[in-house]
């Protein structure tokens, strides 16, 4: 799992049948400092989450296929948490 934040959404004319209907966001890995960490990457996002927005995401290709409910989703990363930010 790895913070990241929520810069734009995806959107697909064509796309594989396991991801109909799902919302996928672009989000920009964090490192410790929340700089960016490697490039962008696309994330499905059950959670409702927006523009800005920091969250928590996984790689788990198994969770993500389970999500989508199909084992030959191409599907890798999901959205699986919003971090709060606490202010100093």
């Amino acid at each position: 799992m790895q913070l990241a934040q929520v810069i734009g959404h995806a959107t697909s004319t064509i796309k594989h049948p396991s991801l109909q209907g799902w919302r996928m966001l672009i989000v920009q890995p964090l490192d410790a400092r929340e700089g960016p960490d490697g490039v962008p990457i696309i994330a499905l996002d059950a959670l409702g989450s927006s523009r800005g927005d920091r969250v928590v995401i996984s790689s788990d290709g198994k969770a993500a296929r389970e999500m989508t409910g199909a084992d030959n989703s191409p599907a890798r990363w999901s959205i699986v948490g919003v971090a709060d930010h606490l202010k100093d």
